[in-house]
C-alpha cells in the first residue's frame, strides 16, 4: 500500500514539473516595456 502511494506522488509531481516546463516555454512571460524619463538635477558647483 506505501508503495503505490510513493508511486502515486511521484507520478504526479513528474507530471507537475512536465506542466511547469511546458507552461514557462508555451506562455507569454515577457514582460511589458516602457520607456521611462526622469529628469535629474546636477550639483554643478
Amino acid at each position: 500500500m506505501v508503495g503505490r502511494i510513493l508511486k502515486t506522488v511521484f507520478v504526479l509531481g513528474i507530471l507537475g514539473f512536465v506542466a511547469l516546463t511546458g507552461y514557462a516555454y508555451l506562455a507569454d512571460l515577457s514582460p511589458n516595456q516602457t520607456e521611462v524619463t526622469v529628469p535629474v538635477t546636477l550639483n554643478a558647483d
